[in-house]
């Protein structure tokens, strides 16, 4: 399999899906969108973000829809050495009609996209590195929960390949899920058909299976805080992630 190219992740044009409603969070957050939920008095999207500045991101594409003025409010063009673009949805276009209607704000050859209601303690340089090397035209990340009911099972071989997906409530326990950060590359974006809702989860991956579509095993924490009781945990989660860094600094001397 060849290489896709040696760009860092400077090069690469970030996006991430903050157009999403939070009905199931409204009896928490009513008065805002899920992606500017305050955890530990900060947006959660703000974690997003600096995880993408940690690896070296320079441009980010915010797609946004509901309540977009507010997001846009909150953070304005810059973040950090991070420059903010925004590409809003006039109705709900799904996942990947989302990334559809904001296909030319992509120059980069690799787009990395994030769900923005969610969180992944991952290296994104290593997820990059590894894409790269299988020259993958489209990476799942995914993490293992202990009760993976909640958002469906991702079925994969030893080397990668993605096989399948089991429907969310069809099997409980520990398994494997989609993480909600993807590497894709632009000829993979340019097969959504424009117009219309398209889902990346039931509609995109689904059909992309055997052709070169690859899951990526990451091994950190994971927070989706799509529900009231997930989005509790969150000032616990990140203060864990915190007290964690803090350690690793202490043990490095720095």
């Amino acid at each position: 399999m060849g290489n896709i190219g040696v760009e860092d992740l400077s090069s690469i044009t970030a996006a991430i899906l903050a157009g999403g409603r939070g009905i199931r969070l409204r009896p928490v957050v009513a008065d805002c969108p899920k992606v500017l939920a305050a955890v530990r008095g900060r947006p959660f999207l703000s974690y997003l973000l600096d995880q993408l500045v940690a690896a070296g991101v320079r441009e980010v594409v915010l797609c946004t829809g509901y309540m977009a003025e507010q997001v846009r409010g909150a953070f304005g063009d810059k973040y950090r050495s991070l420059r903010l673009f925004y590409s809003q949805e006039d109705i709900p276009l799904g996942t990947a009609g989302a990334l559809r209607h904001a296909s030319s704000f992509f120059k980069s050859e690799s787009v990395l996209v994030m769900n923005g209601d969610s969180f992944v303690d991952a290296n994104l340089r290593d997820f990059w590195i590894w894409h790269c090397a299988l020259g993958a035209d489209a990476t799942v990340m995914v993490v293992k929960v202990q009760d993976s009911g909640r958002y469906g099972q991702v079925q994969m071989d030893a080397e990668g390949h993605l096989l399948g997906f089991t429907e969310k409530g069809e099997e409980h326990g520990p398994g494997w899920i989609n993480a909600g950060i993807y590497l894709l590359r632009h000829a993979f974006l340019d097969r959504i058909t424009a117009g219309g809702v398209v889902s990346l989860e039931q509609d995109v991956f689904p059909a992309c299976i055997g052709h070169g579509l690859y899951a990526y095993r990451n091994h950190g924490g994971f927070l989706d805080i799509g529900t009231p009781e997930a989005y509790a945990s969150a000032e616990s989660f990140f203060a864990g992630l915190a007290q964690k860094r803090f350690v690793l600094l202490d043990r490095d001397g720095t």
